[in-house]
């Protein structure tokens, strides 16, 4: 990690995108499709950078 992010720090889907080098706009339909650990504030998507650390691990094994 580079220091910005901390574990348990809730994300925008733009600092997701930029976290995990991907387009804001797949950040978004992963969300929306249920692929990757999110939740909704109002119309905006959130993402727990503990839970996406997770994710990652476990889409590893």
């Amino acid at each position: 990690m580079d220091g910005r992010f901390e574990i348990g720090q809730v994300m925008t889907s733009k600092e997701l995108a930029e976290y995990l080098n991907l387009h804001v706009a797949t950040v978004s339909r992963l969300a929306k499709q249920g692929k990757i650990p999110a939740f909704r504030v109002a119309e905006h998507w959130r993402f727990r950078l503990d839970a996406i650390e997770d994710w990652m691990r476990e889409s590893q094994e």
